[in-house]
């Protein structure tokens, strides 16, 4: 885990409890869409996961060898050609829950 964690505050705390909000501020996020990178060991990693409701987490840093990278050219996305030639669905309507006027 020698990397860095980049947390992003997406929700406000406000309402929240104050241990939620004391852990965001501890964290060193202030404003929503901030973003704050802090070192990854497993005192953030709880704290990232006590508020994960409010916060996007990301790791940084630490690049791993052994897990593959896909990109386009590696994992070329396959295209079904039965889906091609099928005619888009029909659009379902609710039944009218109105009455008729009948005129006579």
């Amino acid at each position: 885990m020698a990397g860095k964690l980049r947390v992003t505050l997406i929700k406000s705390p406000i309402s929240h409890t104050s241990a939620t909000r004391g852990t965001v501020r501890a964290l060193g996020l202030h404003r929503l869409g901030e973003t704050v990178e802090v070192t990854d060991n497993p005192q953030t990693r709880g704290m990232a996961r006590a508020i994960r409701f409010l916060v996007r987490t990301e790791e940084i840093g630490a690049t791993d060898e052994s897990a593959p990278v896909t990109t386009e050219e590696s994992a070329p996305i396959a295209t079904d050609a039965s889906t091609e030639d099928r005619p888009a669905p029909a659009r379902r309507t609710r039944p009218s829950t109105r009455k008729e006027e009948s005129t006579a």
